[in-house]
């Protein structure tokens, strides 16, 4: 994984000082919060309901065990024992104290990590897939593209200031795990028919307030050219994107407004200016950073384990574990495993205490080279684990709260934090969360349904990315009251697509019944092994509304 040299280091310790001073000037009023909220705010440190939240880079969800210990012991000493993993592939901290925060950020530093550009309106973490390195399918290692990302747009000075914050996202596999078409830019790598590496770039995604998908602005694009057409793209969305209203201020609206073909053309005449200067990358600069991605040194397995089937045979609930959290890798008798931080109502989707934290460190040392992933969905992933260890790897994970097979399917939810802890939040999601989980807590029926995504996000910012789940619910304010709307038909993937409203919100305490009528409706209609997604499209969304809203009084609705 990338190292940082002697520049990183630097970079990072000067602006430790730098906010260490900026926290001592606001704790002596020296500067108002006025003043201090976009100093803050380039530091990842937000002002919540409750408390201060720090937002720490794991850039592209990568993580060494040694990192991880780090985020454990932060959230031991300066939390309240546990982190929530976000949708960007992030850990957040939610009972940050202001003047413990330059602390913080000093331990950061101290193993190679930062909580610079986490917020604010400039180029925010890079994502990719969390298996990017051992998946099976993809054509080329995406890592490297996004370290050189990650070092093109950090501190960039142009892009310092943009309309609105501006996501990336890079994918280089069959089955896109990054979902590139709901960011503001999004990249997909891929050989073409000579083998060389091209880049499909797309611009104009965008959840939160008028989701849209991002559209194809260029499909054949050399990789040494992808920092100067990022930055071509970028330029355009700075001089022409909308800074008198935040809710219009996102490249999505610009391209929308314009025309995904004006946009490109925009694009490509900047480009023009700048395709094969300074930031066109060489095989040397790609080569400097590849190095920290090499393999590590695997073992020559045979692909089939005998002990390892033995236990999938004699252990029903292995076998049940294996079939969700396991997942194909590269290299022969080797194995990706997922780790679910959602068991329920034991603790939040995506949250993590410190002992777990921890024990997950240790298993990747003990199974693994020292290595894990943030998932997208909220998850951690244990990249490299032989399939002869998975047995003793799945005891110690069920040890730890950290084995619970629902991997893609009803329970594995993704939720944002919610009212419970940030100030833009409409309602929570965290309660929502918990009682569908314990609604549908009978694992044998969960594994019947099938994969089915359900996201929740609190607000309109969509920081649980409702829109794309096949079940969506929001949070809306209606005359002070908390309510939630249910979107139907969202899809992540190669077949990303947007949910639609099925009609007025709900309460918090029918959520849970909502939800089952869904279910219902979907086991009465489904054909066989169907996937929910499968009969939701071919049956459409009415008789799912009309099974919703049959026991529902008009004078019980609130409209969305």
């Amino acid at each position: 994984m990338y190292q940082y040299d002697q520049y990183d280091q630097r970079i990072v310790a000067e602006r430790v000082a730098q906010f260490r001073d900026q926290v001592r000037r606001r704790l002596s009023d020296e500067l108002t919060e006025e003043e201090f909220l976009p100093l803050r705010l380039q530091n990842g440190l937000y002002m919540q309901r409750h408390a201060y939240m720090l937002r720490v880079a794991i850039p592209y969800g990568l993580l060494s065990s040694k990192q991880l210990r780090k985020l454990a012991h932060i959230a031991r000493e300066y939390d309240r024992g546990y982190g929530h993993f976000s949708t960007r592939q992030n850990i957040q901290y939610n009972w940050m104290e202001l003047e413990r925060v330059p602390d913080v950020l000093a331990e950061l530093a101290s193993v190679e990590m930062h909580a610079i550009q986490t917020s604010g309106n400039c180029v925010r973490n890079i994502t990719t897939d969390h298996f990017a390195g051992v998946a099976p399918d993809e054509s080329v290692d995406p890592r490297v593209l996004a370290e050189l990302l990650r070092q093109w747009s950090t501190f960039q000075p142009e892009f310092a200031f943009l309309p609105r914050k501006f996501k990336i996202a890079i994918s280089a596999s069959a089955d896109d795990r990054a979902v590139v078409q709901m960011h503001d830019i999004g990249i997909y790598a891929y050989k073409n028919a000579a083998g060389e590496t091209r880049l499909r770039i797309l611009a104009g995604g965008g959840l939160g307030r008028t989701p849209i998908l991002g559209t194809i602005i260029k499909d054949d694009l050399p990789w040494q050219h992808m920092l100067s057409y990022v930055e071509s793209a970028i330029r355009v969305y700075n001089r022409y994107g909308r800074r008198d209203n935040k809710y219009k201020a996102r490249i999505k609206i610009l391209v929308k407004a314009i025309g995904a073909d004006k946009f490109a053309q925009e694009v490509e005449e900047e480009w023009q200016h700048s395709k094969d200067g300074p930031a066109t990358l060489t095989q040397a600069e790609f080569d400097r950073v590849a190095q920290y991605f090499t393999p590590p040194a695997y073992e020559k397995l045979a692909d089939t384990d005998a002990s390892y089937e033995k236990h999938l045979l004699e252990d029903k609930a292995f076998a049940r574990w294996v079939s969700r959290s396991v997942h194909g890798h590269k290299v022969p008798g080797y194995a990706a495993v997922t780790l679910s931080t959602k068991p329920g109502l034991v603790s939040p989707p995506g949250d993590a205490t410190d002992v777990q934290m921890e024990a997950v460190a240790d298993l990747a040392d003990q199974f693994g080279f020292g290595e894990l992933r943030v998932a997208h969905e909220q998850n951690l992933v244990l990249p490299d684990v032989k399939k002869q260890d998975l047995y003793a790897l799945w005891q110690l994970a069920k040890k730890a709260g950290l084995a619970t097979p629902n991997i893609g399917l009803l329970t594995d939810i993704i939720a944002c934090p919610g009212g419970d802890f940030c100030s833009l939040a409409n309602a929570k999601s965290i309660p929502i969360a918990q009682a569908i989980q314990d609604r549908f807590d009978d694992l044998d029926y969960v594994h019947d349904l099938g994969e089915i995504s359900l996201n929740i996000s609190g607000c309109i910012n969509a920081c649980g990315h409702h829109h794309v789940g096949n079940i969506g619910v929001l949070g809306v304010d209606k005359d002070g009251s908390e309510w939630y709307q249910v979107t139907l038909g969202g899809a992540q993937g190669n077949q990303t697509a947007l949910g639609k409203v099925i009609g007025p919100s709900f309460s918090a305490e029918e959520m849970p019944d909502v939800v089952s009528r869904i279910i219902d409706t979907f086991v009465a209609n489904r054909i066989e092994d169907e996937r929910f997604i499968e009969t939701l499209s071919r049956i459409g969304i009415a008789p799912f509304k009309e099974r919703v809203y049959a026991d529902k009084q008009p004078r019980e609705r609130a409209e969305a």
